[in-house]
């Protein structure tokens, strides 16, 4: 039973490495995309409190913005955190109670990391617990996808939903959109390692806006995209990606890395900007092996570096970075995806 004094928590990883991104899309209709599911998670946390003793029913704390605001269903503009304000709209919840939901992330905001969607996985399931019934993982995905392509009309594919949902590193086949099935990678435990051993992502300082950048991409696809043969070259890579991570090719997988970004220069040549550019040139002399520019691409986000192996040469380049005044970012592979529980237990 849900009552006044409880805390629900929820905890959804965000995803790098987004081979076949592009092909998850209403306009390419199917397509596969292999990715990886990273921590730091996105937090949420619900304190549920006795209505009659609060000025305001529902209360957003959006902590890395210090912002606390009111929403009242049924009166929201959208303007401050649209996904969050839809998502907490969308679920109707109990009118006799009353909530302070607080949001934060490790990750920077804009970092092309699928963290705006990690909030709107993490927060559904936390609000889903104080509805009737239950959502699956996939379905708390697929509904953070509606209340972002429907409900706000924002252009948005269905990967990062999905990888925030379970976590690992997935295979995902979108076989009519917005449907798909998801795989997760079974791999032996010094792969793994040695994969997240390998990894480094770096952020390069400037906020995106994927909604832009979709807007120019679909442009350039002309009348029929789904045929067009840059998004089959990147269907393929995603499948190319999946069988290199089987096998534990890290050679394949970098090599599928490095040609999935060559595909995102050919889709338009604002995806991978002179920032990603200088950040790959430098990555180069240290004997990185596979570069992938995260999520849309553009002027700017993240991109992450699969290194040959030698960790102290490893470290010389994120210092080499670092003092190109470049971000590297603390990220490790998450076997898990959305997680939700209640303060005592486990839902």
């Amino acid at each position: 039973m849900i009552q006044a004094g409880m805390l629900i928590n929820a905890v959804a990883p965000i995803r790098i490495c987004d081979i076949g991104g592009w092909t998850d899309t209403w306009f390419a209709r199917q397509g596969n995309v292999f990715n990886i599911a990273v921590y730091p998670y996105v937090e949420v946390q619900v304190s549920i409190l006795d209505r009659s003793a609060q000025t305001d029913r529902i209360v957003i704390h959006a902590e890395n913005f210090g912002q606390t605001y009111p929403v009242t269903p049924g009166q929201v503009h959208f303007n401050k955190h649209p996904l969050i304000e839809a998502a907490v709209t969308e679920m109707r919840l109990p009118e006799e109670l009353a909530f302070r939901i607080n949001i934060f992330s490790d990750a920077p905001p804009g970092a092309s990391t699928g963290t705006s969607a990690a909030v709107s996985v993490a927060l559904i399931g936390a609000l889903d617990v104080l509805t009737p019934g239950r959502l699956t993982p996939h379905e708390a995905a697929a509904l953070a996808h509606w209340i972002e392509s429907e409900k706000l009309k924002m252009q948005s594919g269905i990967q990062d939903q999905l990888a925030s949902a379970y976590g690992g590193i997935n295979f995902i086949q979108m076989h009519a959109y917005p449907r798909a099935n998801v795989s997760s990678l079974q791999i032996p435990n010094a792969v793994w390692w040695e994969l997240e051993n390998r990894l480094a992502t770096v952020y390069i300082g400037t906020p995106h806006s994927s909604h832009e950048i979709h807007q120019k991409v679909i442009a350039s696809l002309g009348r029929n995209p789904e045929h067009d043969s840059r998004l089959e070259r990147l269907r393929q890579l995603a499948v190319t990606a999946k069988n290199a991570m089987y096998a534990g090719d890290f050679i394949s997988l970098g090599r599928a890395m490095d040609e999935n970004t060559d595909a995102q220069r050919a889709l338009h040549p604002g995806l991978v900007c002179p920032r990603f550019e200088e950040v790959i040139t430098l990555a180069r002399e240290f004997g990185v092996i596979g570069c992938k520019v995260n999520g849309a691409g553009g002027d700017g986000g993240s991109l992450t570096l699969l290194t040959d192996g030698d960790m102290r040469r490893k470290r010389a380049m994120l210092q080499a970075i670092r003092q190109r005044d470049y971000q590297v970012l603390p990220l490790y592979l998450s076997r898990q995806g959305l997680r939700v529980w209640r303060a005592g237990s486990v839902l």
